[in-house]
């Protein structure tokens, strides 16, 4: 199920902008500040401003399925609870082995590479600057503050970024590591590599369409460096 090196190598030999997901390819975000507590703040901000947490957000541990909640409850409130907490966590955030090789092989090789990612802008904005990976992407493509709604499988942000590059789908390769990803990918015309980098995922990515799955982002860079 897992590509090999040369299956990598056919799928990226045409692609001239890479559609890069951030937490899971890039880095692990809630490796360093753990996504319960991120949760647990959100809640608590919440409340310290006089409001409760909407119904079934109580043992929410995800951050980002809290801030839907939150949006699917009371709208008003989504862009207070839009946090900058992740720009806090990604300070802390773990690099994914491969992940830098992969922007800096896409660069040597000409291609473009956008992050689009469900994460706020300004906190993979940050990462890329503390890690001194800002020049190898041309855009940053977070979901859009306030409008959960915006986030994978939904392919808004995909097709910003397409239209930002001037490119067309099929120039376009979306990597990601979750099945929003690859269906987001899909609805916006545009096949995804699936990176398992968890145990069970391979599975899940080749049910949702994964056009080839990887266990290592250091392949898909040797991919993009042939």
């Amino acid at each position: 199920m897992i590509a090999t090196p040369q299956q990598s190598a056919d799928v990226l030999g045409p692609v001239r902008h890479v559609l890069l997901d951030f937490d899971g390819p890039v880095c692990s975000v809630f490796a360093g500040l753990p996504a319960p507590e991120v949760a647990r703040r959100l809640r608590e901000g919440l409340l310290a401003a006089g409001e409760q947490a909407p119904v079934g957000a109580e043992e929410e541990t995800d951050p980002l399925v809290l801030l839907r909640l939150v949006a699917d409850a009371r709208p008003d409130l989504s862009a207070t609870t839009d946090t900058a907490l992740e720009t806090d966590a990604v300070r802390v955030a773990r690099p994914t082995s491969g992940g830098e090789s992969v922007l800096r092989a896409a660069a040597r090789s000409g291609r473009l590479v956008s992050v689009v990612s469900n994460n706020a802008g300004r906190a993979i904005e940050a990462y890329l600057a503390e890690h001194g990976l800002s020049d190898y992407v041309a855009g940053v493509y977070g979901r859009t503050p306030g409008d959960p709604s915006s986030m994978k499988p939904n392919p808004r942000l995909l097709l910003e970024a397409m239209e930002a590059a001037g490119t067309s789908p099929e120039h376009c390769i979306f990597i990601g590591d979750a099945a929003r990803d690859v269906e987001a990918g899909a609805a916006a015309g545009v096949p995804t590599i699936g990176y398992a980098n968890k145990l069970g995922k391979a599975a899940k990515l080749a049910a949702a369409g994964a056009v080839v799955i990887v266990g290592s982002m250091e392949l898909i860079a040797d991919a993009l460096a042939r």
